[in-house]
């Protein structure tokens, strides 16, 4: 499924066997994640796409053929394939353990072809080893909800009171993480969205609510937070976290776009309070994350789509019917 052109559905198309360069492995996808950023992909409002581009940056299938020179992984061998596609391994920010903000970066699904196909190709390098405890449908969902969450949370330091506004794909496995941590979670969702407050509860989440119910500095907060994480791409919302805030906590915008954060009083960013953004994800943060999930365990709420109705699962994502995570179902695994 290829987007030829901004703000047009995604084609249809039949296309050759992607041959895997050199350092590269080619993929048999299982399952590919439907991610909001696909959608700002689609829109537009992410810069300079190549296209015609194949989106879908949460790929997990099995190693089917080696590209030259690759020798990290095997035939058959599980791997899943996540936002960062490549660094340049040189700047001063990959030389500082920071290669999310590399200045070069290319990004799968966007600057490189993605998942939204039956085949993929990936440097092998910035594949991740994948667990077998998950099958490829609950696995895809952790490569870029379950990791730029979790990047957020750790953002959002030894938090014990945590919100978490937005409760889609992200935030619902970010809550599992944190109640295993012992962290008390509230989940802020639309005024209506009774099913992701019923999936939060479920989840552990000790409050789940409307953001426009009043309660404490009239956020909507049933008790002042020690950190906040934006996960919808609301700016509306940051003003809201921060009056959430008790003393010295910190809001975490986890998205790669967001509408503009309309002005607001500095009080409610005295008392040292802060606001900061997350971008991206590191190799390191999928290591450690993967490691971490099967323990916890981290368990995906899926809702699977063919992979022809890519168009109609990103409708839905876009309206808001995706309880869970929306996760394109292709080959088996």
């Amino acid at each position: 499924m290829q987007l030829q052109s901004v703000g047009r559905p995604l084609a249809d198309v039949a296309l050759p066997a992607p041959e895997p360069a050199r350092g590269q492995v080619r993929i048999a996808v299982g399952a590919c994640g439907v991610c909001r950023t696909d959608l700002h992909l689609i829109d537009g409002e992410l810069p300079d796409p190549k296209l015609p581009v194949i989106p879908g940056h949460q790929i997990a299938g099995r190693v089917e053929e080696l590209g030259p020179g690759a020798a990290r992984f095997a035939l058959g061998d599980r791997v899943g394939v996540p936002w960062l596609a490549w660094a340049c391994g040189e700047c001063r920010f990959c030389r500082s353990g920071r290669e999310n903000l590399c200045e070069r970066a290319e990004f799968t699904g966007y600057l490189r072809d993605g998942g939204y196909a039956e085949m993929a190709v990936a440097d092998e390098r910035f594949c991740l080893p994948a667990p077998e405890a998950y099958e490829d449908a609950a696995l895809a969902p952790l490569l870029c909800a379950g990791l730029i969450g979790y990047r957020a949370l750790r953002m959002a330091g030894d938090a014990e009171r945590l919100g978490l506004y937005g409760f889609g794909a992200s935030a619902h496995l970010v809550c599992q993480v944190a109640v295993h941590q012992g962290r008390r979670v509230h989940a802020f969702t639309r005024e209506d969205d009774e099913a992701a407050q019923s999936l939060a509860r479920e989840l552990g989440a000790v409050w789940a609510g409307p953001t426009a119910r009043t309660g404490q500095g009239g956020s909507g907060a049933p008790e002042p937070l020690d950190a906040a994480i934006v996960f919808a791409p609301v700016g509306g919302l940051v003003p809201l976290a921060l009056a959430a805030l008790d003393r010295g906590g910190v809001v975490v915008c986890a998205g790669i776009h967001m509408s503009d954060i309309p002005s607001f009083p500095y009080e409610l960013l005295w008392e040292e309070r802060s606001v900061r953004s997350v971008a991206n994800l590191t190799r390191a943060d999928g290591e450690e994350f993967l490691r971490m999930a099967p323990e916890v365990p981290v368990r995906a709420a899926v809702q699977p789509y063919a992979l022809a109705d890519a168009n109609h699962a990103l409708a839905d994502l876009r309206e808001g019917k995706v309880r869970g995570a929306a996760v394109l179902a292709i080959g088996s695994g």
